[in-house]
């Protein structure tokens, strides 16, 4: 293994928001190419479709608008532009759509602060024409709004998990949600690793049942970087517990040449190589898993890079104070919140001859302006690849889209996941219920 000790480069944290660094008492690839190669070539889409399996027809499609809001107000609106081109292409073939997808976590019922409709409103606009929310998702009223629709009209159809029987899959649920479609689309990529009512049980009720363009997009990108990626490539894989990663980074230890380890997740490694950490996070438990990723990255002759220098902080934060450190010298009361200016460095060197690139997460608690500049950094690095280079560089989901977001340098990345979860579990060589289900060629 190429183990960079004296100039140990550094990585990415895949955590969630600010969890990735503070204190707290918890990526891969598929098992062959094959795999891969199965769920994208095999299975039926939109496009495979005639015009006559469109035209007049009730489609029901499940994308996935789960969007940040601030009260009623979208904050991103990246998952609802992300499902649009196959919203128009069954509009220009004549279809009457109807969309589902579910919003937040609703607890007990119907919560206003989950309704669906900043989303119908926000798609009307991308859409250039009205998008009428359908006041449930089941029952008379949906079925008399989509008998009452034109060709090419386009209905939202409120949250299904104001149904508990959504996320359950139960068959009585499920059927009344396919009862008024002819056929079914899944363009919902963040949400295929579920195996819900709107996500695989209507594919029992609807034929044909067939994937959408983003959906197909995200399994390229993703599933095919990593099965059949342009060398060398590198991962970028963190996040505040290593217990959480260990799957995914096995993985891809397996198929990248370089795999860099950042956020919370860095101070279990550091602590596994026999270092002081300060109160920065650790996973007591998991120290000897991170001793034995280290091994097998030394087998297998793979460069597992960590942090040269860490921005540490006297507590968690936003006005704390801070200083720059050695990795091998963080004080005694203080604590690792993201990476330093030559770690930063270290991974452009460490970067630069890499053709395939995939990152989840960011380098630190990106959210606070002291502890961005790791994140932000490395954003930079992906995107000058890329744009100079022609280096295929992947975001793949979670807080990594938000910090490339903000970062300004979204434009210049290859692809953008718009899935968290679903990205991590298909990295890791899971099956995607979601897209088992659909139709075989």
């Amino acid at each position: 293994m190429k183990f960079i000790n004296a100039a140990l480069f550094a990585l990415v944290s895949s955590a969630t928001s600010v969890a990735a660094f503070a204190p707290a008492a918890n990526f891969g690839v598929r098992t062959s190419a094959a795999t891969f190669d199965f769920e994208l070539e095999a299975k039926k889409s939109i496009e495979d479709l005639s015009d006559d399996e469109l035209k007049g027809k009730k489609v029901l499609i499940r994308c996935d608008v789960n969007v940040p809001l601030d009260g009623k107000k979208i904050t991103d609106d990246t998952r609802i532009r992300s499902s649009i081109p196959t919203i128009k292409y069954l509009m220009s073939k004549g279809a009457i759509v109807s969309v589902c997808s579910h919003l937040g976590r609703p607890k007990d019922g119907p919560e206003d602060k989950f309704s669906l409709g900043p989303c119908a409103i926000r798609m009307g606009e991308l859409l250039e024409q009205d998008v009428k929310l359908v006041g449930d998702c089941i029952g008379d009223d949906v079925k008399a709004a989509v008998d009452a629709a034109k060709e090419g009209d386009v209905l939202m159809l409120e949250n299904t998990r104001f149904y508990k029987e959504e996320t359950k899959n139960e068959p009585e649920f499920v059927e009344k949600l396919a009862a008024p479609f002819d056929l079914y689309v899944n363009d919902a990529f963040g949400t295929a690793h579920r195996a819900h009512a709107s996500t695989e049980g209507v594919t029992k009720y609807l034929s044909p049942s067939v994937g959408g363009f983003l959906l197909a997009k995200e399994l390229e990108y993703l599933d095919g970087a990593v099965t059949g990626g342009e060398k060398p490539m590198a991962a970028i894989v963190g996040g505040s517990k290593v217990s959480s990663k260990i799957t995914v980074l096995e993985a891809l230890l397996d198929k990248c040449d370089k795999v860099i380890i950042g956020g919370g997740m860095v101070f279990t490694f550091l602590k596994a190589k026999g270092l002081e950490v300060g109160t920065s996070l650790v996973e007591e438990d998991f120290i000897d898993t991170a001793k034995a990723v280290i091994a097998k990255a030394e087998k297998l002759d793979k460069e597992l890079i960590l942090p040269v220098d860490i921005i540490v902080a006297d507590k968690f934060d936003a006005e704390a104070e801070t200083q720059v450190v050695s990795f091998d010298k963080i004080p005694e009361g203080w604590m690792g919140l993201d990476n330093g200016p030559e770690s930063t460095k270290a991974q452009a060197a460490a970067l630069a001859d890499c053709k395939t690139v995939i990152m989840n997460g960011p380098m630190g608690v990106f959210e606070m302006e002291k502890f961005n500049k790791g994140t932000f950094g490395i954003v930079d690095i992906l995107a000058d690849l890329s744009k100079n280079k022609g280096a295929i560089t992947i975001i793949g989901g979670g807080d990594s889209v938000a910090a490339t977001e903000q970062s300004g340098r979204a434009g210049d990345m290859s692809h953008i996941s718009t899935g968290g979860g679903a990205a991590l579990e298909l990295l890791e060589g899971k099956v995607l219920p979601g897209v088992a289900a659909l139709d075989e060629k």
